[in-house]
């Protein structure tokens, strides 16, 4: 097993970085905290430019073709910031959710539009008072004539607010799988409502009397969907991962700089052993991500069987970005409160990834499952 990241990996790397410095400071990150939408036009359009946004897409449908693994050293590269914005819901989960489950038809249509960032996906599955899975989808649909009508609620939708069509998953029969996706133009009747107290813009999606006609019905197919959303997450939560990855080592390094540079007492609080402790302890919680992270997109990429692995990545990912941050808060003590300095955007954005996908827990009883067999 080789992890290490080939010439050109290096070298998106590198431009990532340089993206990130020129486009995305630290300051023009924490002025997207009163954006309605969380993102900034003209760093969306330079992302389409450089085909960021069509990265997984293949050449055919006008995206890049590019590896699991180039995505992933481009998205920990974003989690650096961490910047926000319907990236990863709309390039990733959204495009990698059509690609599996549309006709050739849909993937012709939606495709380039996404990867030109005209259009902008998200995927809305969870619900209030409900758990994550297929069980957890209970929002049905009346049919009228040949198409549907959609009323109900879905919670934590990423990226709502910026998104111009959703992906819904929706209960088309009694058997908990038995699920289909929706594409729904959030022009038709649909009302969003950003939840506070999250970074990445999460938000209330409400459907009202919202008619879906049924050539939007992805696939052509009902209950066909929970099973293409499964195939499209198991390579979308590397991703993910890997972002959860680049905000870790973002902590890290603010945290060994100012362990470095605040004087107390005459010396660095670096030489301080409980200090030092600390940022032993996210190390340890950066490399967990990292190599969890990176061997589930081994394995993915090399065809071998990766489920327990993409489990256990989103397990520990998740659990390792809120716990380093946990580590460097108590490394900063108050200033890293302070929303100018930077900290405390990934102390949010870890709260808030932590459930996206799956919880820890979730992830760990899958995994579990998944090593049965």
């Amino acid at each position: 097993m080789d992890l290490a990241l080939s010439e050109s990996q290096q070298m998106l790397k590198q431009v990532a970085r340089s993206f990130m410095e020129r486009e995305a400071p630290k300051d023009a990150i924490t002025a997207l905290q009163g954006s309605d939408s969380g993102f900034r036009l003209e760093v969306w359009e330079a992302a389409a430019g450089l085909g960021w946004l069509g990265m997984l897409i293949p050449p055919e449908y006008g995206g890049a073709g590019s590896s699991l693994t180039d995505a992933a050293v481009l998205y920990e590269e974003l989690g650096r910031g961490p910047l926000p914005g319907p990236f990863f819901s709309s390039g990733v989960l959204g495009a990698l959710t059509v690609l599996e489950a549309g006709t050739e038809a849909q993937r012709a249509a939606l495709l380039p539009e996404v990867a030109a960032g005209r259009t902008v996906l998200t995927v809305a599955i969870t619900e209030p008072g409900n758990s994550w899975g297929p069980r957890g989808v209970r929002l049905g649909v009346t049919r009228r004539g040949d198409g549907y009508v959609l009323n109900g609620t879905k919670l934590f939708v990423g990226d709502a607010a910026a998104a111009t069509q959703l992906i819904v998953a929706v209960r088309t029969g009694a058997a908990p799988t038995e699920i289909s996706l929706l594409l729904v133009d959030k022009g038709a009747g649909v009302a969003t409502r950003v939840l506070s107290g999250f970074i990445g813009w999460q938000a209330e999606v409400t459907f009202t009397d919202v008619a879906v006609p049924a050539e939007n019905l992805l696939g052509g197919g009902e209950n066909g969907g929970w099973s293409a959303l499964e195939r499209a997450m198991e390579r979308a939560i590397p991703i993910l991962c890997a972002y959860e990855v680049g905000g870790s080592q973002a902590v890290f390094d603010m945290s060994v700089a100012y362990s470095q540079t605040r004087i107390q007492f005459g010396v660095p609080i670096g030489r301080f052993q409980r200090v030092q402790d600390h940022i032993i302890r996210l190390v340890n919680q950066l490399d967990a991500a990292r190599w969890t992270t990176y061997h589930a997109l081994w394995k993915l990429e090399s065809g071998r069987p990766a489920s327990a692995d993409v489990h256990m990545a989103k397990a520990v990912a998740s659990e390792a970005y809120m716990e380093a941050c946990n580590a460097a808060h108590e490394v900063h003590a108050g200033v890293g409160s302070a929303w100018e300095y930077g900290l405390a955007a990934h102390t949010q954005m870890s709260r808030t990834l932590f459930h996206v996908l799956g919880d820890a827990k979730w992830h760990k009883r899958r995994m579990a499952d998944a090593l049965q067999w």
